[in-house]
């Protein structure tokens, strides 16, 4: 079984910047792609950004200029550069890795952005 673990989340004033970083647990070979997801309170969950394999990012149009995706598909990580954080964006932060056809989640982190 696979375990993706987060970090980095926590409160934020707006206009500031925080970074997430995921990790899964084991070594994972034919990873397509991995990302992130989050959910605001009382809203369905959205994407944020994803990175395949080969690089290629992909963001929602809510973050595009303010987040960048990294990843390195060798150590099975991602991290989220996030600046000018808006209180919008406030919301439960997902790590994604996509193999196969099936996405691993992992559990989630809390990012606020308030004064």
């Amino acid at each position: 079984q696979v375990q993706l673990v987060e970090s980095g989340g926590g409160l934020v004033q707006p206009g500031g910047s925080l970074r997430l970083s995921c990790a899964a647990s084991r070594s994972i070979a034919n990873v397509n792609s991995m990302g992130w997801y989050r959910q605001a309170p009382g809203k369905q969950r959205e994407l944020v950004a994803t990175i395949t394999s080969g690089g290629s990012p992909n963001y929602a149009d809510s973050v595009k200029g303010r987040f960048t995706i990294s990843g390195d598909n060798a150590k099975n990580t991602v991290s989220l550069q996030r600046n000018s954080l808006k209180p919008e964006d406030t919301a439960v932060y997902y790590c994604t890795l996509g193999k196969w056809g099936y996405t691993y989640w992992g559990q989630g982190t809390q990012v606020t952005v308030s004064s």
